[in-house]
């Protein structure tokens, strides 16, 4: 059978575009990523499942609410979660030190959520009095982060080997006599009637109608000093590489999944896209 110069051409153009067919087919291939979380980060996870955004990066994000962080990264370490979105760079390094078994990786930034010292009584940080009894968190990744605010605003000095980390046991210089009441890090904004002020993170200060910016007499800032304080997306060391990894983290800070954070949280939530590199060094600075 012989064919003519046309119908040589037009067997050629289907055999490519079979060929092209085929080939789109296998890199659109979408894959499924648990991505465990809690609180209002949940709220974001599941809008970014269900965005356009996700779908264009080929991704069907299955969000799993663990309110529990210890669980939440033993989940991730066991591998009936993929990644994990809750937790700050100090918080995971607390975790891993606790869990040398079962260590995550961070693989990329998200945002900082800046604790502030809250009161009822007073509103200035110059009116906090003498003896003035403050709600800290108990959780020793919290305690650290509210100690080391209370330290840059010089409220109390502590001794510089617990630089990245710190209990209250170890504040060296207290000039003002604060007495500190330590509770669980969500029941603070509850005992704020009881004390002068207290220490509380951006997540529970939303839940309870605090807002960072406008009801606070201080707050954390980004800087270097803040920089533990990032919140991450952890990983298993074997998944780190792995693309859909990296498009999460990517998906994360797409413009339009960031306008409706900043929407939804009110400005409280500071997009970073700060290099992992950078929170080691600073935390072994």
């Amino acid at each position: 059978m012989r064919f003519d110069k046309k119908q040589i051409i037009l067997l050629l153009a289907c055999l490519v575009l079979g060929l092209f067919t085929i080939n789109t087919n296998v890199q659109a291939k979408t894959t499924t990523v648990v991505v465990g979380t809690q609180g209002s980060d949940a709220q974001i996870w599941r809008h970014i499942a269900q965005s356009t955004a996700a779908k264009k990066a080929h991704l069907t994000i299955k969000v799993k609410e663990i309110n529990d962080g210890i669980q939440l990264n033993r989940a991730t370490a066991e591998g009936s979660v993929d990644a994990n979105a809750f937790q700050s760079y100090g918080y995971l390094m607390s975790y891993n030190h606790d869990n040398p078994q079962g260590k995550l990786v961070p693989i990329g930034t998200t945002y900082l959520e800046p604790l502030g010292l809250y009161s009822k009584k007073y509103r200035h940080l110059r009116q906090l009095p003498k003896h003035a009894k403050i709600a800290i968190a108990d959780d020793p990744a919290n305690q650290t982060r509210s100690l080391q605010l209370l330290q840059h605003l010089g409220l109390i000095k502590l001794q510089a080997k617990h630089s990245t980390a710190a209990a209250i046991a170890d504040v060296q210089e207290n000039p003002h006599r604060l007495r500190f009441y330590p509770v669980n890090s969500s029941t603070v904004p509850r005992v704020l009637d009881d004390v002068a002020a207290g220490l509380i993170t951006n997540t529970v200060a939303q839940e309870s109608g605090l807002n960072v910016w406008h009801d606070t007499l201080a707050h954390e800032k980004l800087n270097r000093s803040t920089q533990k304080n990032i919140n991450i997306i952890a990983v298993r060391p074997q998944s780190s590489h792995k693309p859909a990894m990296k498009k999460l983290v990517q998906l994360y800070r797409q413009p339009s999944i960031q306008r409706y954070i900043q929407k939804s949280f009110h400005h409280t939530k500071i997009l970073v896209k700060e290099p992992i590199a950078n929170l080691k060094e600073s935390n072994h600075g």
